[in-house]
């Protein structure tokens, strides 16, 4: 059987210079994210909360709550690697990420029903729902562009703001339900943002042709897929697994946002403004407020950065991304020590807008460029599966930061904090002084021009 070309990338129709698909892709990741930020917002809030009241939680401690919240933050990007798994050899990246969202959506629905027994139930449906669809939409982003177009980092930043137009409008819209009328009911919220993103991915669906597909070769080549790796591959990959250390401290510091830095902003912050006090989920939107804000922007000064011939790669922007890391947990630093002067406990609110602000700056530099170097250098046959290994080391990430919060409870907000900052200043200077080597081993793969892939319906 001969192979179809499927319309080709640089033949699609186009807004603002990127493929209509991108924009499919955007909507539907946004609703997912708003599911996934908005059920996240909540989590940790919920299990501590009493057990008597109006809108009763689990009454779970604190370490506790961080302990699940480590747990079900590391496998639901760790399920990643068997969705890419899955979309390789048996699915494609489009179905899988379809089958992803009607598991999402039903274990949004089961949080939303009273009980433990169907609290864990949906918690396994969204580790299964989410590691179906997370990589492989990511993995589509990548399909929509050839290999060298200058445009494609700047087509993930603006799938990375959707996803965080998703994430912005979550805690507030899931939090003010959750905390005012009941943690149910905001689940539920959160599962019916999630229909509005399979309804947007179904309806134009047409604008995907030929991406996402389930890669299938004749008997006559199908030999080819079962070559070793050649020499240029094997190198790319080895980049990439040390691309995916740094992302897994950059993911443990980040992700004592969701955590650690939640419940610091519940319980440490001054969260009193004109009399009203600010509800503590609301300050989970503030990330994604600021990638909305600052995403454009970024993406357009490294763009002119790039092209004035000025050192742009991947792992430079990673060293850059986490120097700022470590200074946004400096600041941290200084509002506990500010809480620990205060005669009422608690620090100003201006530590955690800076911080939180610091923290996108470092995301951008590190997390839209991620997904693209991985379609970049990952071999065509293990593009699912390698990006869903990205997605199973930010799991481990999630991990990670579990387990720091956790230690606050013995160690004090103070040394978690300080060891964030350190950890994340010594990998950005040792970045600097080695992209040169790690472009080398990269042959090329950030500036390269490649024919797209070809794919045909499965058989």
């Amino acid at each position: 059987m001969q192979q179809e070309i499927l319309d080709q990338p640089q033949s699609r129709s186009t807004i603002f210079g990127h493929p209509k698909g991108l924009f499919v892709l955007f909507f539907t990741e946004l609703w997912e994210r708003f599911s996934f930020y908005g059920m996240r917002a909540i989590l940790v809030l919920y299990l501590t909360e009493q057990t008597a009241g109006d809108n009763p939680g689990f009454g779970w401690t604190n370490q506790e709550a961080l302990a699940l919240y480590g747990w079900y933050g590391m496998m639901v990007y760790f399920m990643g690697i068997f969705g890419g798994v899955a979309a390789d050899r048996w699915l494609g990246q489009k179905k899988s990420v379809l089958i992803g969202g009607i598991f999402i959506i039903l274990g949004q629905f089961s949080l939303a029903i009273e009980g433990l027994a169907f609290f864990y139930t949906g918690l396994v449906l969204l580790v299964c729902g989410v590691g179906l669809l997370k990589p492989n939409i990511s993995t589509m982003v990548g399909g929509l562009y050839r290999k060298g177009d200058s445009k494609r980092d700047a087509g993930f930043t603006i799938f990375y703001i959707g996803i965080n137009i998703g994430a912005l409008v979550a805690p507030i819209a899931v939090g003010t339900v959750a905390e005012n009328i009941g943690w149910h009911l905001g689940f539920s919220l959160a599962g019916f943002g999630m229909i509005v993103g399979q309804l947007v991915y179904i309806g134009f669906r047409k604008h995907l042709d030929g991406v996402g597909d389930l890669l299938k070769h004749s008997k006559t080549d199908a030999h080819l897929v079962d070559q070793p790796l050649t020499k240029v591959e094997k190198d790319r990959i080895i980049v990439l697994l040390l691309s995916f250390l740094i992302v897994i401290v950059f993911w443990a510091a980040y992700e004592q946002a969701g955590g650690l830095m939640n419940l610091y902003a519940r319980d440490s912050v001054d969260r009193v403004i004109f009399g009203w006090e600010i509800p503590t989920s609301y300050f989970q939107s503030l990330h994604a407020f600021y990638v909305v804000l600052i995403g454009g922007p970024m993406a357009w000064l490294w763009l002119k950065w790039s092209k004035r011939g000025k050192e742009s790669s991947a792992i430079f922007k990673y060293a850059v991304g986490m120097i700022i890391m470590s200074v946004s947990f400096l600041l941290l630093m200084g509002a506990v020590y500010e809480a620990s002067l205060s005669a009422i406990g608690k620090s100003s609110m201006h530590w955690l807008f800076l911080s939180y602000f610091l923290h996108v700056v470092a995301e951008l530099c590190i997390s839209p460029i991620s997904l693209s170097y991985i379609t970049k250098l990952a071999p065509a046959k293990y593009a699912s599966f390698m990006m869903g290994a990205y997605f199973a080391i930010v799991g481990l990430g999630n991990k990670a930061a579990g387990i720091l919060g956790e230690t606050a409870d013995s160690a004090g907000e103070m040394y978690v904090f300080s060891v964030i900052a350190i950890a994340c200043a010594v990998i950005g200077v040792l970045l600097f002084f080695l992209v040169k080597k790690l472009k080398a081993l990269s042959h090329g793969a950030e500036d390269e021009t490649e024919t797209p892939l070809t794919y045909v319906e499965p058989e």
